[in-house]
């Protein structure tokens, strides 16, 4: 008997022991939502705060897939000209009365930080390419100050760039009567590296947020619905591949 008590004595001071020591480090980690995401996804770097992540489907890295249009100057663009450059890409259309010319400012803010770097660019898509002439976007680059010789804005047949939006980047695009300006589109932008993939840096969880926020300027900070600005997290991310 007295040897069964020793036992349970000795056990009762183990499982303590452990209570102590462990269980509070269990709640912190439940807490801080952590302990189902970091224990079952092992990214390298994810939790390094300058770590950019891939976006994955189907077990392969993201490509942007191959497009050919004419940019303001009436000449052909293709993914092509953009191989070895770091570059930015969105959609938008030249009268779009709501999101548009908040995005374009924010990507002219981005140009000009960048602006002396050649292996930097931007490629804007116009989702309203019946309008958006190559003069129509020339005259767009001038209202809005665009001037890196790297920075297209490209117009072309509807359905190819529509393509291009919801299948190749999986970032909406609709031509939508009762919509302002008669389209609706995403306010997001994508993240290309040098060698045409798409990249973005990871949340709390190791999981990637794919795209920026484009429609909110960095000295709004926040907008009405809580979002947080995005666009300086898109320039230290553009600073980070551009030293890959």
């Amino acid at each position: 008997m007295k040897k069964k008590n020793y036992t349970y004595v000795w056990v009762s001071l183990i499982v303590l022991i452990f209570g102590i020591i462990f269980i509070p480090r269990i709640i912190d980690r439940i807490k801080n939502g952590t302990i189902v995401e970091n224990d079952r996804i092992s990214v390298k770097g994810n939790n390094e705060a300058d770590a950019l992540s891939y976006i994955i489907l189907d077990g392969k890295k993201r490509k942007v897939p191959p497009f050919a249009f004419i940019n303001q100057d009436s000449l052909l663009i293709t993914d092509k000209d953009y191989r070895g450059k770091v570059y930015v890409v969105d959609f938008f259309f030249t009268t779009c009365p709501t999101i548009c010319p908040i995005m374009t400012r924010n990507l002219v803010e981005v140009q000009n930080e960048f602006q002396s770097n050649n292996k930097f660019g931007i490629a804007s898509f116009s989702i309203n390419p019946r309008y958006d002439t190559p003069s129509v976007l020339k005259a767009y680059t001038e209202k809005y100050g665009v001037n890196d010789l790297d920075w297209h804005l490209m117009t072309g047949e509807q359905g190819e760039i529509y393509d291009l939006a919801n299948a190749g980047f999986n970032i909406f695009a609709k031509e939508l009567p009762d919509a302002p300006g008669g389209f609706e589109h995403s306010g997001m932008f994508a993240l290309i590296d040098k060698n045409g993939y798409i990249r973005s840096r990871v949340d709390q969880f190791g999981n990637p947020i794919i795209y920026y926020r484009g429609t909110i300027t960095e000295t709004q900070g926040v907008n009405e619905e809580g979002e947080e600005e995005q666009i300086s997290s898109l320039k230290e991310d553009i600073k980070k591949l551009l030293e890959e």
